[in-house]
């Protein structure tokens, strides 16, 4: 099958193309070009000067459509992911809270399953916990958090192999043999849920730590003990400068002006977004999967308003809070979606760009950065055109 998307601004990994086409065969892009030359055979979309831009990789995301991943079910999974693809996502990493071994071992064989199928936007299982330090616990389980342990993590990463990405505190004990394990083993190792200062972060960088959870949240920053001052999780990972990040870009976990100074010290190569989405998001539901949860001003909190515990943002009003309120480049805020992310878990050799025999997940935004398609894998996501 051929599709023909023209009249596209189309953002390459060399910059905007104006006036070109993206030629798509089955799954794949067959051609970027500035040619706009119809296809004998293509069914033709006019893009009408819009945005032609590849489509979110979201690396940390709970649920959504009214329904959680830690479920594990197979109508819990499909529910939550279409619910994000209406939104500009086309490839995900369902991720789990701090978990019980169960409710791991469900959710991860749903994902095998779900990841084995054809064009599936699914990438691979992402563990936020439950090895944080229980301080920090922010919206996470407290019962289920613990220490890292050996005789729970090995066989699960060797029962499993959709576990792409673990997170956890780099202070604890046994945590530097836990992040060894894991990146020899091909999974990203995430700081999070920390009280970590700089030999902590330091520690971890070398065993393999070498990314950051929901960057500024549920982390401390430059900090007083008694008349001394010392550095926070925050600073540590700036002065690494190899280490990426990850942030809520809902304009509410963190500031546009934060978002606007992790972009200028971090760069787009080493900073993405996420939106920490829970079950509530994209969907008419205001109620969340964990009932100590409530949807107060926009975002997810605990009811006793101790602290954030997740969003209802989307892959576009991510990429609209970066533009309209971070200032942040288009361009940029696009990168910073689907390029950087899909590097980040190192699916881009087939993800996060506009570029000939790559996958096509390609999204349509207006001049106001709202969605008016998405194509995932080569196929019109339902509900999205209105060109």
């Amino acid at each position: 099958m051929l599709t023909q998307i023209i009249n596209a601004k189309i953002l390459t990994p060399q910059g905007w193309m104006k006036d070109g086409s993206v030629i798509i065969r089955d799954n794949k892009i067959l051609e970027v070009t500035n040619c706009d030359l119809a296809v004998v055979g293509a069914e033709l979309f006019d893009a009408k000067g819009m945005y032609v831009v590849p489509g979110g990789v979201e690396i940390h995301v709970h649920g959504g459509g009214g329904r959680d991943f830690m479920e594990g079910s197979e109508d819990a999974f499909r529910t939550a992911v279409a619910a994000h693809m209406q939104h500009g996502t086309t490839s995900i990493f369902p991720t789990l809270s701090s978990s019980t071994i169960p409710m791991i071992d469900a959710a991860a064989e749903t994902c095998t399953k779900l990841m084995n199928e054809p064009d599936s936007p699914i990438l691979g299982l992402h563990l936020e916990g439950h090895y944080l330090n229980m301080k920090m616990a922010g919206g996470q389980i407290p019962e289920n958090i613990k220490n890292p342990d050996p005789m729970e993590y090995i066989p699960l990463v060797e029962r499993w192999d959709c576990i792409k990405r673990w997170d956890a505190a780099p202070e604890l004990p046994g945590a530097m043999q836990f992040g060894k394990y894991i990146t020899a083993k091909g999974i990203l190792a995430s700081v999070a849920h920390t009280q970590a200062e700089y030999d902590d972060i330091h520690a971890g960088y070398a065993n393999g730590f070498t990314h950051a959870t929901h960057f500024y949240n549920a982390m401390p920053g430059f900090h007083k003990r008694r008349e001394y001052k010392y550095e926070g999780t925050v600073e540590s990972i700036y002065l690494h400068d190899e280490m990426t990040v990850e942030v809520v870009a809902d304009g509410i976990h963190v500031p546009p002006t934060i978002l606007r100074l992790i972009y200028k010290v971090k760069g787009v190569e080493k900073a993405c977004v996420i939106t920490d989405a829970l079950a509530c998001a994209a969907s008419d539901s205001n109620v969340a999967f964990d009932p100590r949860v409530i949807i107060e001003d926009g975002v997810c909190k605990l009811a006793d308003r101790s602290a954030l515990a997740g969003s209802v943002a989307t892959m576009d009003r991510l990429i609209r809070t970066l533009v309209q309120k971070a200032e942040i480049p288009l361009e940029d805020a696009v990168r910073m979606a689907s390029e950087t992310p899909a590097k980040i878990m190192n699916v881009y050799d087939r993800k996060g760009s506009l570029q000939k025999d790559k996958d096509a997940d390609i999204l349509i935004l207006d001049e106001n950065l709202k969605i008016r398609a998405v194509w995932a894998m080569g196929k019109l996501v339902e509900g999205t055109y209105s060109l």
